[in-house]
């Protein structure tokens, strides 16, 4: 097992989460063995992969008839159904929680995508669903959105460990860390301790590039000086982004009003590399993994990026590695006409189109089963 990528990663500060979650891997033990041989030190899940769960096999056929037929709705038949799957995962993981005092072992779930653009429905429904999952080492995750701020801050606030998901621009990521701190913040003067509170703020890199690219490969194609700085870009965008925002990171940690907080317990917020499956069949099918590795992060993996890594990953510390070109990469975008602000925010935008159509999709689904148990 010493020769296995995902555990020599954790030598270079960086820990392996899985991106998927399944009541089959939960039950057969494949989680159990991923924890002791790979290292897992932690699984995201959203919507989509909810969806993908459900609908994927029969795992869930049982408890969805016994629900139906207590008379619950199918938004009350997939929350059961989600914070039970969470719940044992975080189970799975009280040994690395416990081992690492608290600072990894997470599990998250996330907030309905409809409440996106609610601030306080947002609030409340993290509230219930951390309640209800009642395990230290879980993550709510609240949507990176200018109405998701508030809320992060708020949630920090009263104690509860936020991942801070569809981030995609700079900008808004020091909004995200700036909210993390103000919540701590509040909480320190609330007089309550901040040594166990727990977040991550995740970048959403692949499809970054499988925006940009297409823009930059017809600007390739017409040649010039243009020509060169799109080349120069292409492929590069959603690293040198990801590069960029750890500056950003260590700046933030770094700062008087952290260092303060930090003298009272409180954990950093590391950053997270998600969306990390290789969308461009012309690059490695694990280019967001190798370039990314560095202290104090973490990156969550697709089953299949996972087994590739372990298959053929070669881990070095590479996350700092190249970072002026990086931010040549990100300045120079405007001179072949790509407004990166604008990018991330359509981004932003389709990413919660992009959970929030697999979630109905599944309560349809529910629906159905509960129609035909009745």
């Amino acid at each position: 097992m010493s020769n296995n990528p995902l555990l020599k990663i954790q030598g270079f500060g960086q820990s392996i989460w899985l991106d998927f979650i399944s009541r089959n891997m939960l039950t057969s033990g494949e989680l159990k063995r991923l924890i002791e041989d790979d290292g897992l030190r932690g699984v995201t899940s959203n919507p989509a992969i909810f969806e993908k769960a459900i609908t994927g096999s029969n795992d869930y056929q049982p408890a969805i008839v016994s629900l139906a037929r207590e008379g619950k709705r199918p938004e009350e038949i997939y929350e059961v159904l989600a914070i039970d799957d969470v719940r044992q995962a975080a189970d799975s993981f009280q040994g690395v929680f416990t081992s690492l005092n608290g600072s990894d072992g997470f599990v998250s779930l996330e907030c309905s995508p409809d409440l996106a653009r609610d601030t306080e429905a947002t609030i409340q429904e993290a509230r219930h669903l951390w309640a209800a999952l009642d395990r230290p080492n879980v993550f709510i995750k609240v949507p990176g959105t200018k109405e998701g701020l508030p809320a992060i801050r708020k949630l920090i606030s009263e104690g509860i460990n936020v991942n801070v998901t569809l981030l995609f621009g700079l900008d808004r990521y020091r909004e995200v860390a700036e909210a993390y701190i103000a919540g701590l913040e509040d909480r320190v003067a609330a007089g309550r301790p901040v040594d166990h509170v727990a977040s991550v703020a995740s970048f959403f890199l692949s499809r970054i590039d499988l925006l940009v690219d297409p823009v930059l490969e017809e600007v390739i194609n017409k040649g010039g000086p243009q020509g060169e700085v799109a080349n120069l870009a292409h492929g590069e965008v959603a690293i040198a982004s990801a590069r960029v925002a750890y500056q950003i990171y260590k700046e933030v940690i770094s700062g008087e009003r952290f260092r303060k907080l930090a003298d009272r317990g409180a954990r950093p917020q590391r950053v997270l590399w998600a969306s990390t499956s290789t969308k461009n069949p012309a690059y490695s099918d694990i280019k967001y993994v190798e370039a990314l590795i560095g202290p104090e992060t973490v990156n969550t993996l697709p089953q299949e990026t996972l087994n590739a890594y372990r298959d053929h990953g070669k881990p070095a510390a590479r996350l700092e590695q190249g970072l002026e070109q990086a931010r040549q990469v990100l300045d120079r975008l405007p001179e072949v006409g790509i407004d990166l602000g604008k990018v991330t925010q359509q981004l932003e935008d389709e990413g919660i189109e992009k959970f929030s159509k697999p979630f109905h999709t599944l309560l349809q689904a529910l629906d159905k089963i509960r129609r035909e148990a009745l």
